[in-house]
């Protein structure tokens, strides 16, 4: 049969919001843009015992941010700036303590990474990837096993580029494939509405929920991972090394894929043994590819590099111990942030095409694929958390925390603050909520003599299960946006993965597996 060919124009024509909801999030904005500030006013006219001044002011500044950061009425990253600047206003901290963060090492570590998923996008190297295993034999045209194959390429490529560019990636992939079932129906004489085709919603919700899920597996797959590496060096004093976060990132991630394939499977199945087209369609975008390039070559030069660097000590630890002088020697000239700066940077110097003097990623390029709002967003939380701590208000919250559920144990101190990330991520962006929740958690746990580590990883975790609301991160928009997805099926799926994920893998992970690995 003839493959189908998926437009942008057919792809952009199902991404449009009713007229309800853009009203709601009119409405959300317009709400939020005066009752971040009441609130915030609120708190500072309100006594406080038990807290210092500086405290109690930083404390009407951070829900002023806060509301701002859930109800978005201006962008996310501009709220954060304001926390440093009112900050710096208030007197409770002079400038250079305030923007100090913003030039932290694992800004750069994650600006880095973004350089390096820059040149694999802008060469292919990651569609590449992509339709090498979805045109593998064992997936052939088995909905099931494309179901499978669709969700792994995109939780292993989320991992190492973000959650939004692998969404953004695998959508048309998925359209194409539906596309490729319609036209199959359409061959017998039968009309196929894909608004209410089960193994539809099920296919569009894998491109995003296995994108959150691959995020999980290393420090740049998602923003609220390095998050929590920051507060835990700036609160708690505690170095988090790259290969010791893959060792409880791939232990989620799987387990998490495994659970979000089955919940999907078994919700959305498909109607048919075998999508007639979609091999075709698979092999032709695979074949239009060509040879690998020298950009992609260089990508990949550029990125061994960094993964080597990355994961390079956690095996000299194996090897020689944690504290012996070549993995002290090595770490200190190869931290993680220069060597995802070095591999970076050597985008700009291997050339693609020396005569015309192009090489694997221009600054043009770079500008447009690093995030810098994510870059402000994680700066303004780690200057917020800064303050938090040196005020004392995030150990007053902490305690009181502490105080008011009774909890003093690991697992309560998890379960409390994991569940608490997970419920904010479902009504903001999970960077904001990972800043908001992070710096609570870490200092409650250091407050009741506890390791701090649990409850961080804990907290950035459950941050990556928000699959209830499209609102809950990118990709879910991205795929809601398609207009195969009822609100309500996302919401049902989204809260059987939410619960099981955080009481089944997220909490056991957290107190066993990363407890053990430390």
């Amino acid at each position: 049969m003839e493959v189908v060919k998926v437009s942008q124009q057919q792809i952009e024509s199902q991404s449009k919001l009713t007229e309800a909801e853009e009203k709601f999030e009119r409405r959300r904005k317009t709400i939020g843009f005066f009752l971040g500030p009441i609130l915030g006013l609120l708190v500072y006219f309100t006594p406080i015992t038990g807290l210092k001044p500086e405290g109690h002011v930083l404390m009407a500044i951070m829900t002023f941010v806060a509301t701002w950061w859930i109800t978005e009425p201006v962008p996310i990253p501009v709220s954060s700036l304001m926390g440093p600047v009112i900050a710096v206003l208030a007197g409770i901290v002079p400038v250079k303590g305030a923007f100090a963060p913003f030039a932290d090492p694992l800004i750069f570590l994650f600006m880095g990474s973004f350089m390096l998923a820059t040149a694999m996008m802008s060469h292919g190297l990651d569609k590449r990837f992509a339709y090498a295993i979805l045109s593998m034999k064992w997936v052939g045209s088995s909905p099931t096993r494309i179901l499978l194959a669709l969700g792994l390429v995109t939780a292993l490529c989320s991992g190492w580029v973000s959650n939004t560019a692998t969404t953004a990636m695998m959508y048309p992939i998925a359209f194409g494939l539906l596309m490729a079932i319609k036209d199959m129906y359409k061959a017998n004489g039968q009309d196929l509405d894909l608004n209410t085709y089960k193994y539809a919603t099920g296919l569009m919700l894998m491109a995003a929920y296995a994108s959150s899920v691959g995020g999980v597996l290393t420090p740049v797959g998602t923003p609220p991972n390095i998050i929590m590496m920051g507060f835990l060096t700036q609160l708690a004093n505690v170095k988090v090394t790259f290969f010791q976060w893959m060792i409880w990132g791939s232990i989620a991630m799987v387990a998490y894929f495994i659970l979000v394939f089955v919940v999907l499977k078994r919700m959305f199945p498909a109607d048919v043994q075998r999508i007639e087209g979609a091999e075709e369609l698979i092999m032709e975008r695979k074949a239009a590819l060509g040879p690998l390039k020298t950009g992609e070559k260089n990508a990949i030069i550029a990125f061994a590099i960094a993964v080597f660097l990355w994961v390079f000590p956690g095996f000299l630890a194996i090897f020689f111990g944690p504290t012996a002088p070549i993995l002290k020697t090595f770490s200190q000239h190869f931290p993680e942030a220069i060597a995802a700066m070095l591999a970076g940077l050597l985008l700009f110097i291997m050339p693609t095409n020396w005569q015309k003097r192009e090489f694997t990623l221009s600054w043009k390029e770079a500008v447009k694929g690093i995030d810098w709002g994510t870059l402000i967003l994680f700066g303004g939380g780690l200057s917020l958390g800064a303050m938090m701590y040196t005020t004392g208000l995030s150990k007053w919250i902490g305690d009181a925390i502490v105080k008011s559920t009774g909890a003093n144990s690991q697992l309560a101190i998890v379960a409390i603050f994991s569940v608490m990330s997970l419920f904010m991520s479902e009504l903001t962006s999970h960077t904001a909520a990972t800043n908001m929740v992070g710096p609570l958690g870490i200092t409650a746990a250091v407050s009741a003599g506890l390791n701090p580590v649990p409850v961080a990883v804990g907290i950035a975790l459950a941050s990556s299960l928000g699959f209830m609301m499209p609102v809950s991160t990118p990709p879910n928009a991205i795929v809601y946006a398609s207009g195969l997805i009822p609100i309500t099926k996302m919401i049902k799926s989204g809260v059987i993965i939410d619960l099981i994920g955080i009481a089944v893998i997220t909490i056991p992970i957290v107190i066993y597996v990363v407890q053990w690995a430390m």
